[in-house]
């Protein structure tokens, strides 16, 4: 069965940890938490409930509880920009992958694999 997409919280803590991983709850606290305005007990839960939801692993690392994303960077994003292409700007066709160009999030790789992926879309839902 195929997983929802995150929530744009939960989209935020797994974008923390696209870019490093593993991380423990404090590190990734602290690299969301001018963007979320919450507390560290509601990064916590947050990534309790995402670990239930298999958004996230959870281990131990030299005593202490790390994460790393489940889900796959390019295909979540991918999810993400068909489902705002089709939903809000009620588009029909494959996005051009020049949208992506500047993302800090994607390396030239990631872009490649994206724009396979959008062009299967709208298919691939």
């Amino acid at each position: 069965m195929k997983e929802s997409k995150p929530s744009p919280s939960e989209l935020a803590l797994l974008k923390a940890l696209w870019k490093q991983s593993p991380q423990s709850a404090r590190e990734i606290h602290d690299k969301v938490k001018f963007e979320l305005q919450w507390s560290y007990s509601s990064t916590r839960k947050t990534l309790d409930r995402m670990r239930d939801k298999s958004l996230v692993i959870q281990s131990e690392v030299h005593g202490i509880q790390v994460y790393k994303a489940a889900l796959d960077k390019v295909e979540t994003l991918a999810q993400y920009a068909t489902d705002f292409a089709t939903r809000v700007l009620e588009l029909d066709g494959p996005l051009p992958i020049a949208m992506f160009a500047n993302s800090k999030l994607m390396d030239e790789k990631e872009l490649e694999e994206l724009q396979e992926m959008l062009n299967g879309w709208p298919d691939a839902d």
